[in-house]
């Protein structure tokens, strides 16, 4: 497993009458952040597998486009960047890869402060399933990224990922302002879903590595009993402070555009028939809905792969994928569907063995299984893979 150099930041919203009017925020510290490259594809390929029409060509396409950005040497390095080819790349193709990114980095977060489970919680995807979401989240306008489906209760995560040319990989001072932009426009979704609890993470990537800003609410039930023992650098203390733009249609709008030009709205094709935005359902509700839509997916997905082996008395089925997709492959991801869910958590101990150099990166979250390798060992045998994964 590899790391990411974190900045994790505690906010809190100041409330009117007309809702969230300022935003406070400080720093707690920083550290490295376990990161595994293969839940960075698990995340990605979860969401491919999800859409109403699942294409196999263009998921593996954009696992091996991914693959063949980023870097991860052995053992327990840094996640780095091929920053050469990204700066080649146009501007749509680095969209892709740091938000990615920025998706398994922010779900990598969610495991290490607080202590979601692969597997024992629930996840689903704003974007992948709007319509599985109706009558709890609106279709339109602002939406985060993922839904965790906590004990404390529903958390969501928005991620976001931005390629920076600068030797100071973390902005120094009071934040960007893009930053602010968006935890403002959060703080207004969370006011209209009923107070909804949430957090934001912003992967930066460039020569340095990869870096990433985690800015977590003060008030929010996950964050009792916030696991940062890994914070190594306190926080500088210095606080900032900047005030909600006003709350009017036209303002709104305003500030909705670019999430509407930059990632797409859901219209009433991809949302699915009688999306409303309405919010009175609960989100236990929704989460169940869309674990049937997963089921039904994943079936989908398991009848049309080839024979790799079983777990826990489950047959497995998948093919490799190599991330050559921009010259020579640095990475090679075994993409893999289990015929059935199985009653096991294995990763209560992935955290204290991911020091370990000769681990495999292997990650299994529902039924998906996705291991990355280096293009340049061997592939592991399948005893070894159910072995770690047993462990």
């Amino acid at each position: 497993m590899n790391s990411v150099h974190a900045r994790v930041w505690r906010f809190s919203v100041e409330k009117g009458m007309a809702g969230a009017e300022a935003v406070s925020a400080m720093e707690i510290g920083q550290g490295p952040l376990p990161v595994s490259l293969a839940a960075v594809v698990n995340m990605n390929a979860l969401a491919c597998d999800l859409r109403k029409t699942v294409d196999q060509r263009v998921r593996d396409h954009e696992i091996s486009l991914l693959l063949s950005y980023l870097t991860a040497g052995p053992g327990a390095g840094a996640l780095g960047v091929d920053c050469s080819a990204l700066d080649s790349s146009s501007g749509h193709i680095r969209r892709f890869v740091s938000e990615c990114t920025g998706l398994g980095v922010m779900t990598a977060a969610s495991e290490v402060l607080f202590d979601w489970k692969p597997g024992s919680y629930g996840l689903s995807s704003f974007d992948v399933l709007p319509g599985k979401l109706v009558g709890t989240y609106a279709k339109k306008g602002v939406r985060p990224d993922l839904l965790y489906d906590l004990a404390a209760g529903p958390l969501a995560g928005e991620a976001r990922g931005r390629r920076r040319d600068h030797k100071q990989m973390l902005p120094v001072g009071q934040g960007t302002q893009p930053q602010r932009a968006r935890l403002v426009k959060l703080a207004h979704w969370s006011v209209d879903h009923n107070e909804h609890d949430y957090f934001m993470s912003w992967v930066w990537l460039g020569t340095g590595g990869v870096y990433v800003d985690i800015f977590l609410p003060d008030d929010s039930p996950a964050a009792v009993g916030l696991k940062t023992g890994w914070i190594d650098v306190p926080g500088s203390g210095q606080p900032w402070r900047f005030r909600v733009p006003r709350t009017d249609a036209r303002r709104r709008m305003d500030l909705e555009s670019d999430y509407l030009a930059g990632r797409g709205d859901s219209t009433p094709e991809s949302a699915g028939e009688g999306s409303s935005d309405a919010t009175g359902a609960s989100a236990g509700t929704a989460i169940s809905r869309a674990a049937e839509a997963v089921e039904t997916a994943m079936d989908r997905s398991f009848a049309r792969e080839d024979m790799l082996g079983s777990f826990y008395g489950v047959e497995v089925r998948g093919r490799w994928i190599r991330g050559d997709a921009v010259g020579q492959a640095h990475h090679e991801v075994l993409l893999g569907v289990l015929g059935e869910r199985v009653p096991l958590d294995h990763r209560s101990r992935r955290r204290l063995l991911a020091s370990q150099t000769d681990r495999l990166d292997v990650f299994l979250e529902g039924r998906l299984l996705t291991l990355v390798n280096s293009a340049d060992s061997p592939r592991p045998s399948w005893d070894r893979i159910q072995s770690e994964l047993l462990e």
